[in-house]
């Protein structure tokens, strides 16, 4: 598999936040998001073995761990790498741009799913299938740009009635939009909604790598 790094951090994002947890950056990913914080894992990488990536996982003695990327089931070696973590007893977390079929993953698997708002420019990419297809252990992340990406939000809660199958976690898009201005918005439409602020990028630098 190839692989941009693997680090061991506090996830940032998710109900699991504040929680430290080993994070496993695969490379790849056919979307170009127009806020993509992540897009040096587009390319280059280094090749691994999964028995290499599960020993390093191990190696930091840490119980939770996400799959993420660039998109990491771009790489079809993934849904095994999900089913040897599993096996292993971690608590798996994959972060899926939503635009890749994941009724091939493991339903140990939590999946949280990053809908694409319009002002990600990649809204027709959707796979709308794993929308119908979140469980209650699974999160849908919805990155608003503006007023816009909101109130389209809002209409896909309401299509798929999203807030009866997960927990949905709102978050703006950094140094676009201002956290205050979101939580106006959540509360004077009443939703319920998990206002989500990317933890890792106040504590660190927010374009630094590995945290």
């Amino acid at each position: 598999m190839r692989v941009t790094e693997i680090f061991h951090s506090v996830q940032g994002e998710s109900t699991f936040a504040g929680l430290p947890c080993v994070f496993v950056r695969l490379t790849g990913c056919p979307l170009r998001c127009t806020w993509c914080d992540t897009d040096y894992a587009f390319f280059g990488g280094s090749e691994h073995s999964l028995d290499d990536i599960l020993g390093k996982i191990r190696s930091f003695g840490c119980p939770l761990v996400e799959v993420t990327g660039g998109e990491p089931l771009s790489q079809t070696e993934t849904t095994a790498l999900l089913h040897r973590l599993c096996q292993e007893k971690f608590t798996v977390l994959l972060e899926t741009s939503g635009a890749v079929d994941t009724a091939m993953v493991d339903p140990s698997v939590r999946i949280i799913l990053d809908v694409k708002c319009p002002g990600s420019g990649m809204t027709d990419r959707m796979h709308w299938p794993n929308v119908e297809r979140l469980r209650p252990q699974d999160e849908a992340k919805f990155v608003i740009q503006d007023r816009i990406d909101y109130d389209w939000a809002k209409s896909i809660l309401d299509r798929f009635r999203v807030t009866e199958r997960c927990p949905v976690l709102f978050s703006p898009v950094f140094g676009t939009l201002a956290p205050h201005d979101l939580t106006e918005w959540i509360l004077a439409d009443r939703l319920p909604v998990r206002l989500q602020l990317q933890m890792h990028k106040y504590i660190w630098a927010p374009d630094m790598r590995g945290v």
